[in-house]
């Protein structure tokens, strides 16, 4: 993530929310989140850094019956210390709730719990083993990603997924190194791998995986590779032109106004054309206005050819 995108308008649809959610992730989100529905996993919802909500969004649609959603966000609020300061004054300077809620509240009726504040705040608002899936994507400091790990890994259910934003950009290594310390000392076992984020659990990834291989296969629009690494199965996906799933509007969309009838498409009609005279004509035409030398040369050309 590099810098903070202003909006000051009700979306209409999730692309109008700024933010960094490819739509490779936005798949493999409803993947996830809709396979734990069909298969009867009940739990709560968490999002650790929030933007202007794009990834909150999506997250609030699948939210069933009895669930609670947790987001946490330091907004314009000051940071814990002075290195996250910095980054945030670089990174999202104009962020704030506001605007957040009102990108949210065009797609929802209700807000999700808001925590204001740093994401070490999380473990004390939110009890242990209530989550099904967390997405991380808070400070990109080690620090602090070493902590927001090892909360997720307390409030998530035993089988829940747990996503980590930017754990593999060049511009933010304390992610890359928080979340593979993670992997090889910490419990957390990779299920996918995508162009931004790292999908895991704590459970057993291979159930999911081996569904997850089957539904990506079946695609034309995302490439699928399977690597060892550590002992750990890790499956790439990486976009091939894949297009968002498809995503309800908000209640600020406007349907866009129907072009314009295209013309007849490039046949010239017999009215329009100007109208080619006869052969007989045309050599009138030419005898009339042809000097009489130019008139004399061509008759005895026509002669020595007969």
């Amino acid at each position: 993530m590099t810098h903070a995108q202003a909006t000051d308008t009700h979306p209409g649809e999730l692309a109008d929310v700024p933010g960094w959610f490819p739509p490779l992730d936005q798949t493999l989100f409803t993947w996830f989140l809709e396979r734990q529905k069909k298969a009867g996993t009940k739990g709560d919802l968490l999002e650790l850094g929030v933007y202007m909500g794009k990834s909150a969004i999506l997250l609030g649609h699948h939210l069933q019956d009895g669930e609670r959603f947790t987001v946490c966000d330091l907004f314009e609020g000051d940071a814990p210390d002075d290195a996250n300061q910095a980054e945030s004054a670089k990174s999202y300077a104009s962020l704030t709730q506001q605007a957040f809620e009102r990108n949210y509240l065009s797609f929802h009726d209700t807000l999700p719990t808001v925590i204001t504040g740093p994401s070490s705040l999380v473990d004390q608002k939110v009890a242990p083993d209530t989550c099904r899936f967390i997405h991380i994507d808070a400070s990109h400091l080690y620090e602090h990603v070493y902590g927001d790990i090892g909360a997720a890994h307390d409030i998530l259910l035993p089988e829940g997924v747990v996503v980590l934003d930017d754990f593999r950009s060049e511009h933010t290594p304390g992610v890359a190194v928080a979340a593979w310390e993670a992997v090889l000392n910490r419990g957390l076992r990779p299920i996918c791998l995508s162009t931004q984020k790292l999908y895991a659990t704590w459970g057993d990834p291979e159930p999911l995986q081996e569904e997850l291989l089957e539904m990506l296969r079946q695609r034309s629009d995302v490439g699928v590779s399977v690597q060892e690494a550590a002992g750990h199965r890790l499956i790439r996906a990486r976009s091939r032109g894949m297009k968002p799933p498809f995503f309800p509007p908000s209640r600020h969309y406007v349907e866009p106004a129907p072009a314009p009838a295209a013309a007849p498409g490039g046949t010239e009609t017999r009215a329009a054309r100007p109208a080619r005279p006869s052969p007989s004509r045309a050599r009138r035409l030419a005898k009339d206005l042809l000097p009489p030398v130019v008139t004399r040369a061509v008759r005895r050309a026509r002669a020595k050819r007969s």
